[in-house]
């Protein structure tokens, strides 16, 4: 895997996925602030075996794919210096540009990755769908509106609500 060097640095996130270069132009002010909202939930609830990632660590479950997600959880001995090849929650915030990526690409990468829960926020809806693995495929745990609350468990026990985590 070729490091992309100061491409980082831009504000576009590059990611590769069977052998296909994906980027992303830089992101609204509603996505940042919705991606700084769920760090400070996840950084507060987070327990210390585990590491909670925003833009620092890339997801590399094999040669052909690496994925950066807007957020990530995964064990602190899984966390190298650049990525990690195995994930317990992967978070996309979306915005209009990848509304589409997050929905159905992604989805579909982190599932055949065996990412166990994988979270989609929408901040301009205030909608958080929260799916979790079962076997081979993703389930629908809750589609979250506006000030609803659900109470996941994995990968650690917290509260979440659209609302709160959209800035």
């Amino acid at each position: 895997m070729h490091d992309l060097g100061n491409a980082r640095t831009d504000g576009r996130r590059y990611e590769i996925a069977d052998g296909r270069l994906l980027v992303t132009g830089a992101q609204p002010p509603a996505h940042h602030a919705a991606v700084v909202a769920v760090l400070v939930q996840l950084k507060q609830a987070c327990p210390p075996d585990l590491r909670v990632a925003v833009n620092s660590l890339d997801f590399r479950p094999t040669r052909h794919l690496s994925l950066r997600p807007d957020l990530l959880v995964c064990r602190a001995e899984d966390a190298g210096p650049q990525y990690t090849t195995r994930l317990l929650l992967a978070v996309e915030v979306t915005s209009p540009s990848t509304r589409i990526t997050d929905v159905v690409h992604k989805r579909a990468l982190y599932e055949q990755a065996g990412v166990p829960s994988y979270w989609i926020l929408d901040p301009t809806t205030q909608e958080l769908t929260i799916l979790a693995l079962t076997e081979s495929h993703y389930t629908c745990q809750a589609v979250l509106q506006h000030n609803e609350t659900f109470h996941a468990t994995h990968p650690f026990s917290i509260d979440l609500t659209p609302a709160g985590l959209t800035g």
